[in-house]
């Protein structure tokens, strides 16, 4: 009996003002109670999935993987990115249920009333929720299949620059100005990763015509194959430096190209210095440069060097002479 009177005394509380407060105060606390247990054991997990990343390749911090292998680096920007989507779903789905729940100790029958509002009002919220879902699926999915990751730089159409955060609805990108950029994930139509695999730095170097373009290029060549094989810089480079020759020829310069294959974050600083470099060697050839530049190629002529200064070959397609014979025939008879 008294087990009974402690229960009905019990309901009876939770039925008055303060007791439907004390219901709802109960539901928030376990709801921040299970987002802040759910999110140690994400941090955890990535914290534990990066330091052992770290301790298989020798290193205290992620920029020093820029010298181990590069799956190792795509490793943490994906557990690092997958961790932040993960934390952000968690969110939304406990305060969704914690406010179901909340309206359901307020008021008892509203969630009947409330899934039927929502039925009639779906129809026409439906056009504007398909953007949000196709934010939502569109971000998890380049997460999931590693289009782009925190740390990376990246070209998203609408800005370029090193993505900080990404959501499961916006992918925030700050450009080299500092300008923080908010990208929808569902209006990302192509993503051009440039810190994935590799990087290939290329530098068309045009010299005046009448000195000996094989004498430069071969200096030239020396230079960068030198660079790559001082200690500093070694780590940074993927293949041996390459000369692809003469570019093209106008009646004042004949323009050089050379190529570097290097990590995708060090691109830019070994241009520097191979600039450096160049610029040192036609000093000491006494040839006046006419412009030192980076060329980004695209269309026809960037698919074609994709592969470096050879393009594949295509096998060629064998007629049979007897056959060829006797359609020609029969079109002059046709005639």
């Amino acid at each position: 009996m008294r087990h009974t009177e402690f229960w009905s005394s019990l309901d009876g509380f939770f039925s008055t003002p303060l007791g439907t407060l004390v219901r709802v105060v109960v539901i928030v606390a376990v709801a921040i109670g299970v987002a802040w247990l759910l999110h140690i054991v994400i941090r955890r997990s990535v914290v534990s999935i990066v330091s052992g990343v770290k301790k298989g390749h020798g290193v205290d911090d992620t920029q020093a993987l820029a010298v181990s292998p590069l799956a190792a680096v795509r490793v943490v920007q994906r557990t690092r990115t997958l961790g932040s989507v993960l934390s952000n779903i968690v969110n939304v789905v406990i305060v969704v249920i914690t406010v179901l729940l909340v309206i359901h100790v307020v008021a008892p029958g509203i969630l009947g009333s409330f899934a039927l509002l929502s039925a009639a009002v779906g129809a026409g919220l439906g056009f504007g929720a398909q953007n949000i879902v196709k934010d939502v699926l569109n971000g998890i999915f380049m997460v999931i299949e590693d289009q782009l990751g925190v740390g990376d730089v990246v070209d998203v159409g609408f800005a370029t620059g090193v993505v900080e955060k990404v959501g499961i609805r916006i992918t925030q990108v700050r450009d080299v100005n500092g300008v923080l950029w908010f990208v929808r994930n569902g209006e990302v139509l192509r993503v051009g990763n440039m810190s994935q695999g590799w990087s290939r730095l290329i530098i068309d170097l045009a010299v005046p015509v009448g000195v000996d373009v094989d004498h430069v290029k071969e200096q030239l060549l020396t230079a960068a194959r030198a660079l790559a094989q001082e200690a500093k810089w070694r780590p940074h480079f993927l293949d041996t430096p390459e000369a692809w020759g003469i570019e093209s020829v106008s009646d004042e310069a004949v323009v050089l190209r050379l190529v570097a294959k290097t990590r995708t974050s060090s691109k830019d600083d070994v241009g520097r210095e191979l600039r450096s470099r160049f610029t040192d060697v036609l000093h000491e050839l006494d040839v006046a440069p006419l412009s030192l530049e980076t060329v980004i190629l695209a269309g026809w002529e960037g698919a074609g060097s994709v592969g470096g200064a050879r393009p594949p070959r295509t096998k060629p397609v064998m007629v049979n002479p007897s056959k060829l014979g006797r359609k020609k025939r029969t079109a002059k008879g046709e005639r």
